[in-house]
């Protein structure tokens, strides 16, 4: 990929880079205040947001977040 493709599609990456981030933001905030889920611990959800880039949140969000 040359530096003008680059430019060519900066426009889409940085809002997909800047949810991304919040999106990770939001899950490893509401993981360290939430103490319970629906299955798993702390460490794991935190390594998932963490390490599993762009479906770490979303898995997070859609089958780890418990009951409030």
């Amino acid at each position: 990929m040359d530096l003008a493709t680059l430019k060519e599609y900066l426009p889409f990456l940085i809002p997909l880079v800047i949810a991304q981030y919040a999106l990770a933001i939001t899950a490893l905030v509401h993981v360290l205040r939430h103490p319970h889920y629906r299955f798993g611990n702390k460490v794991m959800w935190v390594l998932i947001v963490l390490f599993i880039q762009f479906i770490g949140p979303a898995i997070y969000f859609a089958f780890g977040r418990g009951e409030e």
